[in-house]
């Protein structure tokens, strides 16, 4: 693990920085040339403040003030060093899972938070990337454990039209489990609604779960359950 993750840095915006500016001078100018290295920081820094929220390279590219080829270019690059990644949306066509649009997230939420400059770590709700980054912690700890315990799964979101929308869908085979993440230690029947929609329109899905900051797993119906988040991601 680096060092940043196992405490033995005291100051942590000072290892990101180093991170940061190695990762721009060295790994990516090895990986290929970069022709406006400002600009590329400005779409490193914007994809962070955007993780876990719906892809669009040509309305990120406008906001960097670049074309639609370079910022295609610059996603690319973001991607094949492990900085980002893209996670497909659920449906039961497979092939309009790499037709509609993903969702991008940061490889690391150490980092997303650094780079959306972010920088208490007891951060509470009232901080307005709060959800995007817990979920993007989430995100970075499902995919871990997928790669490394479960590789015949794959990690999807479910949106149906932004009326109901799940927020992890892990699939293997013919089974998938639905998991939807709540930061607070309680929830009422609104937070439940999605993944009932999501059961009732997925009958192969063996389980609806509520992953809370709370302490106890119950269940809530039939394949419905909230379970803590701590044991989600054990």
């Amino acid at each position: 693990m680096p060092s940043v993750c196992l405490e033995e840095i005291k100051d942590r915006a000072l290892w990101f920085k180093g991170y940061e500016q190695t990762y721009l001078e060295r790994d990516v100018r090895e990986l290929s040339q970069i022709g406006n290295v400002i600009a590329f920081r400005h779409m490193l820094h914007l994809a962070a403040m955007r993780s876990g929220q719906l892809l669009s390279p040509s309305e990120l590219g406008r906001d960097v003030k670049l074309n639609a080829a370079t910022s295609s270019r610059y996603l690319a690059l973001l991607e094949a060093s492990f900085v980002s990644y893209r996670l497909n949306p659920f449906f039961g066509n497979r092939a309009s899972r790499l037709i509609k649009s993903p969702k991008l997230y940061m490889g690391d939420s150490g980092l997303a938070c650094y780079l959306s400059g972010i920088t208490d770590l007891g951060l509470t709700a009232e901080e307005p990337l709060f959800g995007a980054m817990f979920e993007t912690y989430v995100a970075q700890n499902l995919s871990s454990m997928i790669d490394a315990r479960w590789p015949e799964a794959h990690l999807y979101f479910w949106s149906v039209q932004g009326r109901h929308e799940v927020d992890f869908v892990i699939e293997a085979g013919r089974s998938c489990i639905a998991i939807e993440v709540k930061a607070s230690a309680k929830w009422d029947d609104r937070d439940l609604s999605v993944l009932r929609t999501f059961l009732a329109a997925t009958p192969h899905c063996k389980a609806g779960i509520l992953a809370y900051n709370g302490t106890e797993a119950v269940r809530l119906g039939d394949k419905l359950w909230a379970i803590p988040l701590g044991v989600v991601l054990s």
